[in-house]
């Protein structure tokens, strides 16, 4: 590809605001292993957010809005640039967007989710993300990509409808969106995934490249965005919950018979594939999950709803930051033994957290802690590994 960048200015760039990557992939890494602990802590009755009213709507809020979003500006905003061939956000302009998403992660635990600065701030940077994605788009017409900007707006009004939740004191409302984003989250995942899992999986070990079968791409892809929009709208009355279940299990099927054409067994060797590959396992059991829930079978909507945070976003996205760190950064892809060990981390965090409770609901709080542990270790461990690869220049000496 054309040589897009001035290595001359980019050199005189920090190189942690160089792409969107690096600060977002680190920041957000960062941020979810310290609010994962001060969430440990609070649920041991420890004072450590003493602004905050509710702690479960600041949990839920900070590892979707906080923790999730960051991860994927961070990403789409550095794949424009490859997408497009325009320049991505950097320097100063990142570092703006970068402080606006940071200033509310820090002032909610002691001004609290109710704090009308804490509101402003949080719900100013992902506008300007979707601006500054707009931008490329709309210069070079790639109009397959435009969605993202939409999307981002989408995201704005969900955290928007939070904040609104939060200070009317509606819990039901509360969950309805915060369950609404987890699900447009997966969503997400299931189009990136279909656009880079097999292309990864084809290029790590040497097999042919899966090929889609149109009807079933438009068949997942299509149920799971209006299972998020049917959350969203729907009301809860048992005929729409039994509509929406069947939604949701039809969706389930659909992704599980999806993933299963992409040579998954060809991944077992490869750590930066078997986790994609189980993180979006993940997603089906999850969307099942949730069916059963509003079906009254056994399991609540906040359990079910683990199966797809610390399940599907947990390891997708420490899988996808991993590898997306070491190729924008001029590295082979390859991991150490140190970032398996964070893959099986991030696993086990998520089983602990939405199957133990099912299986053994006297040991739910020891699971709730265990699973945090496990978080916290995980995404350390990519915090420890990835620090000197996203705060230093590119191994290649190229820019970025």
């Amino acid at each position: 590809m054309m040589q897009i960048l001035d290595t001359n200015k980019e050199n005189k760039i920090w190189p942690i605001f160089r792409l969107g990557f690096r600060v977002f992939f680190l920041g957000g890494a960062l941020f979810s292993a310290g609010a994962m602990l001060l969430w440990a802590l609070s649920l041991s009755d420890f004072a450590v957010l003493p602004g905050v009213k509710n702690p479960i709507w600041w949990h839920a809020h900070e590892m979707l809005f906080g923790f999730a979003l960051a991860i994927v500006a961070g990403f789409v905003t550095t794949a424009m640039q490859n997408w497009t061939g325009v320049p991505g956000i950097k320097s100063w302009p990142l570092a703006v967007v970068a402080g606006l998403w940071l200033l509310p992660r820090l002032l909610m635990p002691l001004r609290g989710e109710l704090n009308g600065l804490v509101i402003a701030l949080d719900l100013l940077w992902l506008p300007i993300v979707a601006g500054m994605l707009a931008q490329p788009i709309l210069k070079t017409k790639q109009w397959r990509n435009l969605f993202f900007v939409p999307l981002f707006v989408f995201f704005t009004l969900l955290n928007a409808l939070s904040y609104y939740a939060a200070v009317s004191d509606n819990w039901l409302l509360s969950e309805r969106v915060f369950i609404t984003t987890v699900l447009a989250l997966s969503a997400l995942i299931t189009v990136m995934g279909g656009r880079v899992f097999p292309f990864f999986t084809a290029r790590a070990t040497q097999t042919p490249k899966i090929e889609p079968i149109v009807w079933l791409e438009k068949l997942s892809l299509v149920s799971i965005w209006i299972s998020a929009l049917a959350w969203l709208l729907l009301p809860r009355t048992p005929a729409a919950n039994a509509l929406l279940a069947l939604l949701l299990a039809v969706t389930a099927i659909a992704h599980l018979v999806r993933l299963s054409r992409w040579n998954y067994k060809v991944t077992t060797k490869v750590p930066l594939l078997w986790i994609l590959y189980l993180g979006y396992f993940f997603i089906p059991l999850g969307l099942l999950a949730l069916a059963a829930a509003l079906l009254k079978m056994g399991i609540s909507v906040s359990l079910a709803s683990h199966w797809l945070t610390a399940g599907a976003l947990g390891a997708v996205i420490l899988g996808m930051i991993a590898r997306v760190s070491l190729g924008h950064s001029g590295r082979p892809l390859e991991i150490t033994r140190i970032m398996v060990v964070a893959f099986a981390f991030i696993i086990l965090a998520a089983l602990l957290r939405s199957l133990l409770p099912m299986i053994a609901p006297m040991m739910t709080m020891q699971a709730y802690h265990s699973s945090a542990a496990c978080w916290i270790i995980a995404y350390g461990l990519f915090c420890w590994v990835y620090w000197p690869i996203l705060t230093k220049p590119r191994a290649d000496g190229h820019p970025g």
